[in-house]
């Protein structure tokens, strides 16, 4: 942790204009008080296919920056959506470009998933999966399900749920409290 604040980075597995995923991460960015710095990471969309060739100095601008990143954080936040029963493509991709650089090694990490009732469980293991291969330290107690419904989305961009709200701190509150 730097200078007593917690710099958490909030990853979003959607590359959706609309998505509910990444309305919780903004919501999560906007709700968190000292002593939290949130980030919202947006180059899910700029990645480059992952070829283990280009896993290499000087990496490709995108996988750079992501690995930067996640260097800076003290803790990572996921929140994706599920596709046939698992990760989505994209998100896959960003996360294969996690594995050579070793950033999130040992890094505190954590998921929420806002997807509706008997939804989600595919992509929670499929994460869990990959978290548990890159070696990242998964808060369990800040991993949880905050069902969101798309409703409760503002034209904002942001979840005008008080109850996700509530929820959202709490999660940011669990993080802060395993890496102090």
């Amino acid at each position: 942790m730097k200078a007593g604040r917690t710099r958490i980075l909030l990853v979003s597995g959607s590359t959706r204009g609309g998505s509910a995923n990444t309305a919780a991460l903004r919501t999560m960015r906007a709700v968190a008080g000292r002593p939290v710095t949130a980030v919202l990471y947006e180059g899910l969309s700029t990645l480059p296919a992952f070829n283990p060739d280009d896993d290499r100095e000087p990496l490709p601008p995108a996988p750079a920056e992501l690995r930067r990143e996640i260097a800076a954080a003290d803790a990572v936040v996921f929140c994706t959506p599920e596709y046939a029963g698992s990760l989505p493509g994209s998100f896959k991709n960003l996360l294969d470009w996690t594995v050579g650089g070793g950033e999130m090694y040992g890094k505190p990490a954590a998921w929420i998933n806002v997807a509706a009732p008997g939804r989600g469980a595919g992509a929670e293991e499929s994460l869990a999966s990959v978290l548990g291969y890159i070696g990242a330290a998964v808060i369990e107690k800040a991993c949880r399900r905050i069902t969101l419904s798309g409703l409760a989305v503002g034209p904002d961009g942001l979840v005008n749920d008080p109850s996700f709200r509530t929820e959202a701190v709490r999660v940011l509150d669990d993080i802060v409290s395993a890496v102090s």
